[in-house]
């Protein structure tokens, strides 16, 4: 068994390994606002209300009435429109109320953007970033920079021939920022250890890593459930209008197909798959409570206990707005503190070789 201390070492004099974990940090907060909000604009319906992808000058919304009435006229050509909102009458300021949505999302992409770039090149030009993170921190920003070209890769696909965005592309995009948001926690924890003389970064083990796939896959689900609009198929819970497993399944394309494209079965399998993914949590909780992170651990599993139950709540209710947007709100921190407690596990691992 290897103590911590051998795995001890200074760290260089001009390195600030603790302020750079405390920005990253705040970063992942504000890449949690955005997770929060971009649940709400799908809800809303209005991640179509902006038509075209202008990084710079699309920060500013429109000023004057001719302004708005432009930007309508714009949303007016795309089929959600003329199929949906043009014929129940949409009005401007109905409008306006989508077109927030979108603009706030993007205006909070664009403020992760400067609050991540900024610092970044302050602390490099100081020295004060760590040589073996370095590489780190610019693929996060790149996968950042990454993550706003995906956004508008899903919005393209409902401006022609959709009235809404293709669910696998939603998916993408929300995965994307999960993983972004775990990039950030994983690599902050690694530095506060740095702060304390641990300079060898926690590992995932295997065992983690598998636990991790079996969240991710829910998660994926549950995106494809919001870019289906599945959760408006059945609003009660255990059963699904009546029915254990749910009528309807089209099987013409076969499983696999069904399994990722029909709404009753994707609904049906995120319903489910959320008890596989509550022994995972179950099992990383505990490797967390082990390695002596309570914290991690008492999190993580609120975390799932809520999530479940607003993710019940949800359903039942018909998908109501505030309680949807607080199950999309709780997965974002159940990915975070399942990302601490499997950290916590690999430095226990890493120190004393045992498994995590």
């Amino acid at each position: 068994m290897t103590s911590l201390a051998a795995h001890a070492a200074p760290t260089p004099a001009r390195t600030r390994p603790i302020a750079i974990a405390n920005w990253l940090l705040a970063v992942g907060f504000l890449v949690f606002c955005m997770v929060v909000v971009g649940g709400i604009t799908r809800l809303t319906e209005s991640g179509l209300s902006i038509t075209e992808w202008k990084p710079i000058t699309g920060a500013i919304p429109p000023l004057s009435l001719s302004g708005w009435e432009a930007e309508f006229a714009k949303y007016k050509a795309t089929p959600e429109y003329q199929v949906i909102n043009g014929p129940a009458g949409m009005t401007l300021a109905q409008f306006q109320f989508i077109f927030f949505w979108e603009w706030l999302h993007r205006l909070l992409g664009r403020l992760i953007g400067i609050a991540f770039a900024l610092p970044l090149a302050y602390f490099w030009l100081r020295g004060a970033i760590p040589r073996e993170y370095k590489l780190r921190l610019v693929a996060l920003l790149a996968l950042g920079g990454l993550q706003g070209a995906i956004g508008w890769w899903m919005v393209v696909s409902g401006l022609t021939l959709r009235t809404d965005v293709s669910h696998y592309r939603l998916a993408v995009h929300l995965l994307t920022a999960l993983f972004i948001l775990s990039g950030l926690v994983w690599t902050a924890l690694d530095l506060r250890q740095l702060a304390k003389g641990n300079a060898r970064p926690a590992k995932l083990t295997g065992r983690n890593i598998a636990l991790l796939a079996i969240i991710a896959v829910q998660l994926l689900l549950g995106a494809w459930v919001a870019g289906m609009d599945a959760g408006y198929i059945a609003s009660d819970w255990p059963l699904m209008n009546g029915r254990f497993f749910p009528a309807g399944v089209d099987w013409s394309h076969g499983l696999l197909y069904a399994a990722s494209n029909d709404p009753f079965l994707v609904y049906f399998l995120h319903r489910w798959w959320a008890f596989v993914a509550l022994a995972a949590v179950i099992l990383l909780a505990r490797g967390a409570r082990r390695a002596g992170v309570r914290p991690a651990s008492i999190i993580l599993s609120a975390a799932i206990g809520l999530q479940i139950l607003l993710g019940i709540a949800t359903a039942m209710s018909g998908v109501d707005l505030a309680l949807a947007a607080a199950h999309q709100a709780v997965g974002a921190i159940l990915v975070a503190s399942a990302v601490w407690a499997a950290h916590a596990a690999g430095r226990r691992n890493l120190i004393e070789g045992v498994p995590a």
